[in-house]
């Protein structure tokens, strides 16, 4: 230690705001250079070696080869796969220009890979075929944060998969899957496998790995009867979904129009008796216009869940959508769908933004659909008027309005029912480790030469999948599980060094500790186990804090006292165990308790 570059910090910085940064941070294992971009210093960079290793050593085994790919991406092959439209937002891509042309800093390697194999397979009798590499990727984050957990430059292990045929494609893809598992299971990480949406990646089957986590800023629901999950973006309710009304969202006599249909004190009387119109300027939102309605007594108990919500989309083939859910509920957009924009709503003039009602719209030409909890209580509903400034209460279902297709359209929630058992859900907190997609032809399609000749002498394009691990991640992953108040404490497989040998001399050194620490230390690397040897002239207890927080799984400490008596003694960092043993037989206990972690 008195020649590695490690400088340990008794404070986090300020800006660290989970466990993981703090304590990465001040073990000297990152440091930051700017917003979302860090340094591996040492002992981080042999901590993400470890991780490349056990992922190395499981892709290997399922048949991958290791290849290194580019980071600097020609803009015209994105081109050529249609996702150059896509960087921004979709696709939060760094675009760089040179003196070729126009580039990407790879934020993923789809098409790379892609047009390196059509340049070297073209028969079936080369498939399949799966490539990997571990390579740092780039993503123009919007708001990195939490360290590792969120970054802008990342390291990332990402495979593909070619073959002939879905069957082929398939069996490719379980071998991967399974090797994700394995990899998971190894790193002693609790990974759940959920269904996702495929998002720009493009495809049909794909898993996430999450790993449930206080500190993850995604979301899974998980069934506890029949194991079903999936992220929140991709995830359905049964039929049976709660979140609609009760009686808190009924109408208050005074705002129902009388039985000749005269409005109420507060509104005008609408074309159906019971739906009356009410002014509210300024409140194009939830939340606002249940204070409104409040404050004027409109509706006596509103709250959102009494809300009709109502949100304008354009479906894949480009028609306008207007999707219903309860005030209370987000809208789950599936893939390939997309929010209303300015031109939309210009070209919709009886869509009025904020305000959107689903009286009238089926005669307008635009298809309604509706979450089945607004199917569980058909009004009365408080929504919009498809009137700037002004909303309706008294509105139900079959009465006022008509739905073309229920379905699952709101995020899914806690207790709500599961789309296979009827059970009730539970919503997990997590972080995604890991993803794994059926491409299809996504990409083969598009990119040029991407084909192989099949038995029968005919060209088909590759059927393809995709694996990504964000690596530099699972450092913080394994952080936030593995540490105390003290420090880290990492598990065998992935620490930096096994055995965190410290010898502790007087000031100005003592060579019979010194002498038989380094004897230790020698004794050890032959045997093949990796040390850290303090030997820097500094106090036991800041040795003993530095030992705690670097969180090396086996402590060693060699002492002047202790050799006195011919022992040195042993701590293991996960349990505070210590025993003494003897000098003689220090090596041979510490080999086999490094055997069992």
């Amino acid at each position: 230690m008195s020649r590695l570059l490690v400088r340990t910090l008794r404070e986090a910085p300020s800006d660290a705001e989970v466990a993981s940064h703090r304590l990465l941070v001040r073990g000297a294992y990152v440091r930051r250079l700017a917003s979302g971009v860090y340094t591996y210093l040492p002992l981080g960079l042999r901590l993400v070696r470890q991780i490349e290793r056990v992922v190395r050593e499981e892709l290997d085994a399922a048949g991958a080869q290791e290849v290194l790919l580019p980071a600097l991406h020609p803009i015209e092959l994105w081109q050529q796969s249609g996702r150059a439209a896509l960087v921004g937002d979709a696709l939060p891509a760094f675009q760089v220009r040179g003196r070729g042309g126009d580039f990407l800093l790879g934020p993923t390697h789809e098409e790379v890979a892609t047009a390196t194999v059509a340049a070297e397979v073209d028969s079936y009798k080369q498939l399949p075929l799966t490539i990997y590499q571990i390579q740092t990727k780039f993503r123009d984050e919007a708001r990195p944060r939490f360290g590792l957990l969120r970054t802008r430059e990342f390291i990332m292990a990402d495979a593909y998969s070619f073959d002939i045929g879905k069957a082929q494609m398939a069996e490719s893809y379980v071998a991967m899957y399974e090797a994700y598992v394995r990899i998971f299971a190894r790193l002693g990480l609790d990974a759940v496998p959920v269904e996702a949406e495929a998002g720009a990646m493009g495809g049909d089957v794909n898993h996430e790995f999450m790993l449930p986590s206080v500190v993850g800023e995604d979301h899974f629901v998980s069934c506890g009867s029949c194991g079903y999950a999936a992220n929140v973006e991709a995830a359905v309710a049964g039929a049976g979904a709660t979140g609609g009304g009760g009686v808190n969202g009924e109408a208050g006599a005074n705002v129902e129009a009388g039985a000749n249909g005269e409005a109420g004190a507060n509104g005008e009387a609408g074309a159906n008796a019971g739906v009356v119109t009410h002014s509210t300027p300024g409140r194009p939102g939830i939340d606002a216009v249940v204070a409104y309605f409040r404050d004027q007594s409109l509706v006596p108990g509103l709250d959102a869940t009494g809300m009709l919500k109502c949100i304008a989309l354009v479906d894949p083939d480009g028609a306008a959508v207007v999707v219903l859910v309860p005030g209370d509920r987000e809208v789950r957009v599936p893939a390939g769908w997309r929010p209303f924009d300015d031109d939309d709503f210009a070209s919709h003039p009886g869509l009025v933004r904020g305000y959107i009602g689903p009286m009238g719209l089926k005669g307008a030409g635009v298809r309604v659909v509706a979450d089945h909890s607004v199917a569980r209580r058909p009004g009365p509903w408080v929504t919009g008027a498809n009137r700037a400034d002004h909303h309706v209460s008294g509105v139900q279902a079959g009465r006022d309005f008509s739905v073309d297709e229920w379905g699952s359209w709101a995020a899914v929630a806690a207790g709500d029912p599961c789309p296979r058992c009827g059970g009730p859900l539970d919503l997990v907190r997590a972080v995604e480790a890991g993803h794994t997609f059926q491409l299809g032809l996504t990409y083969s399609s598009k990119i040029e030469g991407a084909k192989a000749l099949d038995a029968e002498g005919n060209e088909t394009p590759y059927w393809m999948g995709c694996y990504g691990i964000g690596l530099s991640r699972l450092v913080a992953v394994v952080a936030e599980a593995c540490h105390d108040d003290k420090g880290l404490i990492w598990p065998g497989v992935v620490a930096p060094f096994q055995v965190h040998l410290i010898a502790l001399a007087p000031s100005g050194g003592d060579p019979t500790v010194t002498g038989a620490a380094e004897r230790l230390y020698g004794d050890l690397a032959a045997a093949g186990v990796s040390v850290l040897l303090d030997d820097r002239d500094v106090s036991a207890g800041v040795k003993f804090a530095d030992a705690d927080l670097l969180g090396m799984p086996l402590q060693v400490i060699v002492g002047h006292r202790g050799l006195g008596r011919g022992v040195v003694e042993t701590k293991q960092r996960a349990t505070g165990e210590r025993a003494e043993v003897a000098l003689d037989a220090a090596a041979e206990v510490a080999v086999a308790a490094v055997s069992q972690l």
